[in-house]
């Protein structure tokens, strides 16, 4: 209990406003969810590696080595012009989760429930045909990120999810089986679409291009990637960067609703006026 007067007396001592108090936890909050973002991806290592460049610049200062100190402070100054290129992809998804709140929701398009049960019947139609004939698929499913920068490169195709049509798609020979479908709602918007490809190095070497391309769309937004592959017949879903392996139709169905399924009450958006032309 003396140590926690003691403690309660230097805090007093500081004389802290509950304005501080508020500016600290917004700050620690904010340093949290930089964490979050940056974890597991290549600027984890870099931000280390700035750490240590840091570190060696205040105690190269602090010992009288003026040379390294000099050094470390140019590399530091080009550092500071390199970061936001180095840094590219994290920055974009850190601005597109702030974009994702629910403020901004149902950017350019809303549909009902029933519309994504059909949908999704449809889907799981499709699916075990293509996996029964090993047929490769790469299904994309636009979520608040638009996606129309990768619709742009495929064809379109603006027709309602069929499981005749997503069959027919992909099937063998066919002219736009050759590339990914991105869904938007209850609509195939565009076929034989091409896709970023991920960089992580720590990938399978089992997982091709198909694999890559599912992940790497899901790091540049948050859609939901269905990928089925031609050799093993193996269902894959990915979303926000991470591959899950070895699934049947009911778990499928089942991550599907649980990322995917609308909302049952529209909350405001700021770009509501999009959805009345």
């Amino acid at each position: 209990m003396a140590i926690l007067d003691r403690i309660l007396a230097a805090i007093l001592q500081l004389n802290v406003e509950w304005r501080d108090i508020i500016d600290i936890i917004i700050i620690a909050y904010l340093f949290y969810r930089v964490i979050l973002i940056i974890r597991g991806t290549r600027a984890e290592q870099l931000v280390k590696g700035l750490i240590i460049l840091l570190l060696a610049m205040v105690i190269s200062d602090q010992t009288g080595l003026d040379a390294l100190n000099w050094t470390l402070r140019q590399t530091m100054t080009i550092g500071l012009i390199a970061i936001p290129i180095v840094f590219q992809p994290e920055l974009r998804r850190a601005l597109e989760q702030l974009g994702r709140g629910k403020i901004f929701k149902s950017t350019y398009w809303s549909w009902s429930t029933q519309d994504f049960e059909n949908m999704l019947d449809e889907l799981t139609k499709a699916i075990p045909v293509l996996v029964k004939k090993r047929i490769g698929a790469l299904i994309i499913m636009e979520r608040s990120t638009g996606l129309k920068e990768w619709v742009d490169t495929g064809i379109p195709v603006n027709g309602v999810v069929t499981a005749e049509l997503l069959v027919n798609i992909f099937f063998p020979r066919s002219p736009l089986h050759d590339g990914a479908v991105i869904i938007r709602g209850d609509q195939i918007v565009a076929a034989g679409c091409y896709l970023p490809m991920t960089e992580d190095p720590g990938l399978s070497k089992e997982l091709g291009t198909r694999h890559r391309a599912g992940i790497g769309i899901t790091e540049h937004s948050d859609a939901v990637a269905i990928i089925i592959s031609e050799e093993t017949g193996i269902i894959s879903v990915a979303h926000d960067g991470v591959l899950t392996r070895y699934l049947d139709e009911k778990k499928l169905r089942r991550i599907l609703t649980d990322l995917c399924k609308p909302e049952r009450s529209e909350s405001f958006s700021l770009w509501s006026w999009r959805n009345s032309k």
